[in-house]
């Protein structure tokens, strides 16, 4: 397993992998807003065997650091991918000086809640109808400190 920071030759293969996970109507990321945010913002994917596995996308241009998207393959999942991508983001916004990192994540999605929970994140409050079909998400934070 590779983890490294998004490059522009990783366009193809990130909107690929977007496609897979995300309905059009859950707004997936396009080719364009990945090419923003590789300049912009911390973007890292694992690649297994060549092959794009997963990625995470943390804004940075902001006061707290805010984790936008985290998505390994259907076929790659069940390796600790996502665990390993927070872990190297979560490193990064240390040496960049982040205090504090936010997400959403819908309150069905049990896998990441708990993966948020066993990585050091709490549930600041629940956010009713969140998402476009309605789905209410939790918001979470964790701190982070030397």
């Amino acid at each position: 397993m590779i983890l490294k920071k998004a490059k522009n030759a990783d366009l193809s293969s990130l909107c690929a992998l977007e496609g897979e996970l995300f309905l059009p109507q859950n707004f997936p990321l396009s080719r364009g807003s990945f090419a923003y945010h590789i300049k912009n913002n911390l973007l890292y994917v694992t690649e297994i065997d060549g092959v794009l596995a997963g990625y995470i996308l943390v804004l940075i241009k902001r006061k707290d650091a805010k984790l936008y998207s985290l998505g390994v393959g259907t076929s790659y999942r069940n390796r600790k991918i996502s665990q390993e991508l927070l872990r190297l983001a979560l490193e990064e916004l240390l040496a960049l000086g982040f205090k504090r990192v936010l997400l959403e994540v819908r309150t069905d999605n049990e896998a990441a809640i708990a993966l948020y929970k066993k990585m050091g994140f709490s549930e600041l409050k629940k956010l009713k109808a969140f998402y476009r079909d309605g789905c209410d998400a939790y918001l979470m934070q964790l701190k982070i400190e030397q």
